[in-house]
């Protein structure tokens, strides 16, 4: 790290975060690309006309039980089935649990497919791996995050990021493997910039936002010359990547930090009361009315994170014994807060014209088990499971592919990850045989062969 926080006084010691960063005013994690981007167009990997798409990823962290969500099968055994029953929705071809109400009002809207498996392990760091980058870590290659390579080959649009994690990166999930939410082998300059705060607080503020306690706003401005110093007091930094960070997103991060557009889209005190409540006063429901303003403002991916964990908190992680919940415990305590700020978001963005150029993707690292399980829960399931898309080019009220009778298994149309990864950049205008600079300078494919956008959807 380095880090200044007097006159004359520096200190070195291993490793840089983004925070240590600010200490001298940048932020890690944040890239232009311009060139990037204009050689991907150049070259007709990126969809002129879909320029101003943008990606809402909703990353439902436990995984939903498909059972007892948007994959019910009434016609099952009891201990199949669940104690839920389907309701009819604004969709004719839908119908889904009754415990989400509001979702089966706009139901119209957005689509399911219900044929999505994988074939990793059932571990939760596994299938975030997968299902953020359509692949499993492999060789020590991490691909990157979808949103990192939508930064690397469009760059930002304003002052703020072009890729946002709210409300912050994910955190354990018992299998110590990397969580998908990072750049990757693209590198540092294409991590996310993650919120780090809770915008349901009454005093909420973005850490990154703000500077350091110690350095007053008088000295705010004199940052614009810090390399000054670095490169007369510590000469042996200059050659390390850390100081190649630094030097190139240093004036990335003053505008973030100076930028009126930036806190203002930040700024949820700028929303009416009744808007905010209508997207839930809680953190899940202020991070999907945080993503309607930052892609408002010209954020182009943003990933909310329902939960951060599975291990301190209750989750889509429905097991059944504590420190889990159980199905009934999901009714209770997940679902409503889930279905209130889901649907307020697409109802949102539709009744601001947005939805068309907003792709909403929901997806989750597996399924739950078939069976319930004698605690009252299901268990880890990544062989059959539904994600959902609405807006982006989507077309609403279809379900796409079908699980068998007990929903264990695709019956037809089985979609990876890799094909949800291609929707993803499929609605976002890439071309699908973009090639990205792998690891070694090597070209790696934007996605693997044979992985195609689920047409059907639009």
């Amino acid at each position: 790290m380095l880090k200044f926080t007097g006159k004359g006084t520096a200190h070195t010691c291993s490793g840089v975060t983004r925070r240590d960063f600010l200490q001298v005013g940048t932020l890690g994690a944040m890239g232009l690309s311009l060139p990037q981007y204009l050689e991907a167009k150049e070259r007709g990997m990126v969809d002129k006309k879909n320029d101003n798409r943008a990606a809402i990823m909703i990353f439902n962290l436990g995984a939903p039980s498909q059972l007892d969500t948007f994959d019910m099968k009434p016609e099952a055994p009891s201990e199949i089935r669940g104690p839920f029953k389907p309701v009819n929705t604004a969709s004719p071809d839908i119908n889904i649990s009754e415990i989400f109400p509001l979702h089966a009002r706009v139901a119209d809207k957005f689509s399911l497919v219900r044929s999505c498996y994988h074939t990793a392990a059932a571990v939760h760091d596994a299938g975030w791996q997968m299902m953020q980058t359509g692949r499993l870590f492999t060789g020590g290659i991490n691909t990157p995050h979808i949103g990192s390579v939508v930064d690397y080959l469009r760059g930002r649009k304003t002052d703020l990021p072009a890729n946002v994690v709210l409300p912050e990166t994910m955190g354990r999930g018992g299998g110590n493997l990397p969580n998908g939410q990072a750049g990757g082998f693209l590198g540092k300059a294409h991590d996310p910039f993650a919120l780090m705060a809770d915008p349901s607080k009454p005093n909420f503020k973005v850490p990154d936002m703000l500077p350091p306690q110690e350095i007053g706003s008088a000295r705010l401005e004199r940052r614009r010359k810090i390399r000054d110093v670095v490169d007369s007091t510590i000469d042996h930094f200059e050659s390390t990547e850390d100081a190649k960070l630094l030097n190139g997103n240093f004036h990335s991060a003053y505008r973030l930090m100076t930028s009126k557009e930036a806190r203002e889209a930040f700024d949820l005190s700028k929303e009416p009361m009744k808007v905010r409540e209508r997207y839930g006063m809680n953190r899940f429901g202020q991070c999907c009315l945080l993503s309607r303003r930052l892609v408002e403002a010209g954020v182009r991916f943003v990933t909310i994170n329902t939960f951060l964990t599975v291990f301190n908190e209750i989750t889509w992680d429905i097991h059944g014994s504590k420190p889990f919940t159980s199905i009934e415990g999901m009714k209770n305590i997940v679902a409503p807060m889930y279905d209130q700020a889901y649907s307020a978001l697409i109802e949102d963005l539709y009744d601001r014209g947005m939805l068309d150029e907003t792709l909403v993707c929901n997806v989750a690292e597996f399924g739950r088990t078939p069976k319930v399980n004698p605690a009252g829960g299901r268990d880890h399931w990544p062989q059959c499971f539904t994600c959902y898309f609405a807006g982006g080019g989507v077309q609403g009220g279809r379900v796409v592919g079908s699980s068998d009778p007990i929903g264990g298994v695709p019956a037809d149309r089985p979609v990876s990850p890799g094909d949800l990864a291609a929707t993803v950049y499929h609605s976002l205008g890439f071309d699908l045989h973009t090639v990205l600079p792998g690891p070694a300078g090597r070209p790696f494919p934007l996605v693997d062969v044979g992985k195609q956008e689920i047409r059907e959807l639009f």
